[in-house]
């Protein structure tokens, strides 16, 4: 007897819709079965029904196709501004949803979206952060938590090598503006890196950033950062990220009591110390003294599924209960350290979380009044969840 299959539906055929779609018609998600995908571009579509698949049922509009009854079960693939706005409708329909990200635009937006995810808990609600299941950043996760390092001193992540041309900006009209995409690299590049620096060290408590809007680019939006970050027992963050390098760094360094970890070309690297510095230093009594240590080569279990392995986790939780790689509700820890580096960047202040959400959205409306670029022709103000829906 064939096993059952989740009848899924996508909302966006941009570039992450289509290679989900692809992903699942390849049968590389054996849980699910693509039924029927919306856009509003009937250009795309046509484009689908000829060079993806004519057998899947199309829509151009995304509200008709969850309630055609066709599906269980909905990828959002949209831009940003609209991911709450299409996972709530979701949960509303009883229909399991998983959100691309990052989880929205700013976290007032997502905080209700995750409300809704509580008031409809038989609704299995994902988070797209493929990242997560990367043994390398597994396996960091793991021995920072595990206490035999002792605490957490200081940790820099820079990530350059995000390089971007103006091509790719000018790729779509919502792209690169605050009123289409509500930011630039942090929203776009940088969600998985926010959440795994927040998966692997837990939430700081103030930030201050440093940001150059259209630096490199002819954009609005940031795209060069430098983060500070301030933790409650008294370590502290850098993260560093940009799209104009040609040839960036992508280097994770996290420095213990006990040890440094870096991840480095996609390896992770271990320097164990013989006993924790604090330790060492109330009997050394060489002036020029360092804890004595060794390179330790670091085994992990070697799967990176990607975006495969947080889709089947999915159908495993559907089907049979079984833990996501992320849950929905954990997108707005990411999202809030975002948000807090533009409020930072907006006002020239250190900015303390929890973020003050009613400030920052006044200091992105401001933004958004000014936008050269309108996805609808007219101003949209992000007290509202969008009216985009198209692809991502």
């Amino acid at each position: 007897m064939e096993a059952r299959k989740i009848h899924l539906g996508i909302i966006g055929g941009g570039n992450m819709g289509t290679g989900h779609a692809k992903s699942i018609l390849s049968g590389k998600c054996p849980d699910f079965e693509l039924v029927a995908l919306a856009d509003t571009n009937p250009e795309r579509l046509d484009w689908y029904k000829s060079c993806v698949s004519p057998d899947i049922t199309y829509f151009d509009d995304a509200e008709a196709m969850l309630d055609s009854g066709l599906i269980e079960a909905c990828m959002i693939c949209v831009p940003h501004y609209d991911h709450p706005k299409y996972a709530m409708a979701c949960m509303e329909r009883g229909i399991h949803v998983m959100v691309e990200k990052p989880a929205g635009v700013y976290t007032a937006q997502v905080r209700e979206m995750n409300e809704c995810a509580r008031r409809h808990p038989d609704v299995v609600f994902g988070m797209m952060f493929n990242q997560r299941t990367n043994c390398v950043y597994r396996k960091l996760r793991e021995m920072v938590h595990s206490g035999k390092y002792g605490r957490v001193r200081r940790a820099n992540w820079l990530i350059t090598n995000w390089y971007r041309s103006q091509y790719y900006y000018d790729s779509g009209n919502w792209r690169a503006t605050w009123s289409g995409e509500g930011g630039g690299v942090l929203l776009n590049q940088c969600p998985h890196q926010l959440d795994l620096f927040q998966w692997i060290l837990g939430m700081p408590k103030s930030v201050q950033a440093f940001m150059r809007f259209g630096q490199w680019h002819d954009i609005e939006v940031e795209d060069d950062v430098t983060a500070y970050m301030e933790f409650a027992d008294g370590s502290t963050g850098v993260f560093i990220t940009s799209t104009g390098d040609p040839h960036g760094s992508n280097r994770f360094e996290v420095q213990m009591d006990g040890a440094q970890l870096v991840v480095e070309g996609n390896k992770l690297f271990l320097y164990e110390l013989d006993q924790l510095e604090q330790d060492w230093a109330k009997t050394n009594t060489a002036p020029f003294g360092s804890v004595p240590g060794k390179a330790v080569e670091v085994e992990t279990d070697g799967q990176n599924p990607q975006h495969v392995g947080v889709i089947n986790a999915w159908g495993g939780a559907i089907l049979r209960g079984e833990p996501l790689i992320a849950s929905g509700e954990e997108g707005i820890r990411g999202l809030e350290l975002s948000n807090a580096m533009h409020l930072s960047a907006f006002t020239g202040e250190k900015v303390q979380l929890p973020v003050d959400e009613d400030r920052f959205l006044a200091e992105l409306n401001k933004r958004i009044a000014a936008s050269h670029r309108k996805p609808t022709g007219k101003t949209v103000y992000a007290d509202t969840t969008g009216t985009y829906g198209g692809s991502k």
